[in-house]
C-alpha cells in the first residue's frame, strides 16, 4: 500500500468552516472528498511537525485538527531529518524561512513516503521549487516523495465525488 504523509495545511482545510464563496470553498471540499473516499486505499501518516503546527490556533479549531489525525501515526524529526531539511534550504531552492516546510518534505522522504499531500503551494507543492530540489536530487541521491495536491491524489475514482454521487 503506498504511504502518504499528511501536512498541516490539508488538516487545516478537512475541518475548516465551509465557504459559501465557490473559489474558496472548492480546497475544503476537495480536501473533504479525499479523506472520505481516498484515504482507504493509502497508509496514511503524519509528522511530528504537523502536530505541533495543528495544535497551534484558536483552541477548539485546534482540537479539531488534533482529532482528525489521532489514529495516525506520528513521524519524529530525527537529526537525520533536520540534516536533510538543512539540505533542502541549502539549495537555495526553499527560502530560510521555508524551514518548517523543508521539515515536512525532510520526515516524509526519510519515512520514503510516496506522497507529501498538502494545499501549500508556496513552498511545498510547487513546482518550480520541486523541479529546482529534483535537479539536487539527482546530484545528493536523495528520495523524494511525490508531493502533491488532494486534487492531483483523487484516482480513477474522483468522478464519484461528485453532486451525482
Amino acid at each position: 500500500m503506498e504511504i502518504v504523509c499528511i501536512e498541516t495545511s490539508f488538516v487545516s482545510l478537512l475541518v475548516s468552516t465551509p465557504s459559501r464563496n465557490l473559489i474558496t470553498a472548492a480546497n475544503p471540499q476537495l480536501t473533504r472528498d479525499w479523506w472520505q473516499v481516498r484515504r482507504g486505499s493509502f497508509h496514511c501518516m503524519t509528522s511530528d511537525q504537523t502536530l505541533a503546527e495543528v495544535s497551534r490556533g484558536e483552541s477548539e479549531q485546534a482540537q479539531q485538527r488534533l482529532a482528525a489525525l489521532a489514529d495516525l501515526p506520528s513521524l519524529p524529526i530525527t537529526l537525520e531529518a533536520g540534516n536533510l531539511a538543512a539540505e533542502f534550504l541549502s539549495t537555495g531552492a526553499l527560502p530560510a524561512a521555508a524551514r518548517a516546510d523543508a521539515v515536512h518534505l525532510a520526515v516524509a522522504s526519510i519515512a520514503q513516503a510516496d506522497y507529501l499531500l498538502t494545499w501549500n503551494c508556496r513552498h511545498l507543492a510547487n513546482a518550480q521549487i520541486l523541479r529546482r530540489l529534483a535537479r539536487q536530487r539527482d546530484r545528493s541521491g536523495w528520495v523524494l516523495p511525490t508531493v502533491c495536491t488532494p486534487m492531483e491524489l483523487m484516482g480513477e475514482r474522483a468522478h464519484e465525488t461528485g453532486p451525482d454521487h
